[in-house]
């Protein structure tokens, strides 16, 4: 562990947070690899794989809104962070106990609730840590690239391997040792933050505090907390998140039987197609979020949630599935685009001290709405008019998310001091 005592503590904190929110995905999929295994023993149902997925989301969007609050009110992010690492570890150990659907339904509820505040926690302490000039990659590198890694890329080979070889309840077992691990790294080498003042902005540095217009607190009437609702950003954030949602949840949920019964590829083709959709989500999950660094985050999000809205499409027309591949790996950006509306531009918009809550609530609504019922409407129009249409719902939520982000005011650090040395040149 002599890495991570020699690194920065931005860089630190980095890799520990970039291992916790991977193994909440890890744990979040590892049921989909691992249902064939599942149902056949248990004789479960597809409609009741999606009720699985959806009291996962529903669980999510409960207790990030709720945890996310809760801290910015009485601090304590470490220690919540680890109980939730911990009990989400444990709950997903408990999986390979179950005995039927609803025992199984229990504990992925339970999951749910306990790995919801992960994420608004994680990229609240890596928004206070991050240096300006590289937060969005940050957390672009903490959201998007350790999700795909770890819970597209790693988990599908692992937990089959596991599966075939020790039996699927071995497989839920071994869940729980990452995890664990995990909760001492982050109490070993992650510091508690230090309490924000109520009226402390978002933005960290002088530049960034100069420039009204664009990060005004206008929340100091309605409380440092639920007047984030007041900013026109986290309104749209939260909007954009339902819409994006539902077109990362459609597509992750039916694109496995979309290619076999749709599009005829062998079981292996379409493992490899998926594969390339984990690959292109660690690619874009950091590559989105380093240029809007750059070129700032209001026209990286509308660009990106444009490509994005082509990957369904891609789905549809493709050729072949060597042509499917290549653009799948060059469409599949709303990964990347999902750090830049949750946490990134919210956490350069709202005060310090309500930074988790506004983090909360746009996870919070955006599972409710993309990830809980999205796919209910989606598998519904699939039994009555087939299953392209969920590719078609899947392009117009990343269309509407594309077009609702032009109504942002632009965050990122660099755009704005250009911005400001802009008008003193102009002045001058």
């Amino acid at each position: 562990m002599k890495i991570f005592q020699q690194a920065s503590y931005e860089n630190r904190l980095l890799a520990v947070l970039f291992l916790a929110f991977g193994f909440v995905f890890f744990d979040r999929l590892a049921l989909s690899y691992l249902f064939p295994f599942v149902s056949a023993e248990l004789g479960l149902s597809n409609t009741e794989l999606g009720m699985l997925s959806s009291v996962l989301a529903l669980a999510w969007a409960v207790s990030g809104a709720f945890m996310g609050a809760y801290t910015d009110k009485h601090g304590r992010r470490k220690t919540i962070l680890i109980v939730s690492v911990v009990l989400f570890s444990v709950f997903s150990a408990l999986s390979g106990l179950v005995t039927g659907f609803v025992s199984l339904l229990l504990f992925r509820a339970c999951m749910g609730l306990t790995e919801g505040p992960v994420l608004p926690l994680s990229q609240t302490m890596m928004a206070q840590a991050s240096s300006p000039h590289r937060r969005g990659l940050n957390m672009g590198l903490l959201q998007g690239s350790s999700a795909g890694l770890m819970g597209a890329v790693i988990a599908p080979p692992v937990m089959v391997a596991l599966a075939e070889n020790f039996g699927w309840r071995t497989a839920f077992y071994l869940t729980c040792i990452p995890g664990l691990i995990v909760a001492w790294l982050i109490w070993r080498y992650v510091q508690e933050p230090a309490p924000a003042r109520p009226d402390e902005a978002g933005q960290a540095d002088a530049l960034e505090q100069a420039d009204a217009n664009t990060n005004t607190n206008t929340n100091s009437q309605a409380g440092p907390q639920w007047g984030v609702l007041r900013e026109r950003n986290v309104i749209l954030c939260i909007l954009i998140s339902c819409f994006f949602l539902a077109w990362f949840v459609n597509i992750i949920s039916f694109a496995p039987t979309f290619l076999t019964n749709v599009r005829k590829f062998s079981p292996g083709t379409m493992s490899i197609l998926m594969s390339c959709l984990g690959l292109a989500w660690v690619i874009w999950g950091f590559a989105v979020p380093g240029i809007s660094d750059r070129i700032g985050r209001r026209p990286t999000l509308f660009i990106f949630s444009l490509v994005a809205a082509c990957c369904p499409l891609a789905f549809l027309y493709a050729p072949s599935a060597v042509a499917l591949g290549v653009l799948l790996l060059l469409t599949y950006t709303g990964l990347g685009c999902f750090t830049l509306f949750m946490a990134t531009i919210p956490a350069e918009t709202v005060p310090r001290g309500a930074m988790a809550t506004a983090l909360g609530l746009i996870m919070g609504i955006g599972e409710l709405v993309g990830g809980f019922i999205a796919p209910v409407v989606a598998g519904r129009a699939a039994d009555l008019h087939g299953l392209p249409v969920v590719m078609w719902i899947s392009m117009a939520g990343a269309l509407v998310a594309g077009l609702l982000s032009l109504g942002l005011r632009e965050t990122a650090p660099a755009v704005l001091a250009r911005r400001v040395q802009y008008e003193q040149g102009s002045q001058a």
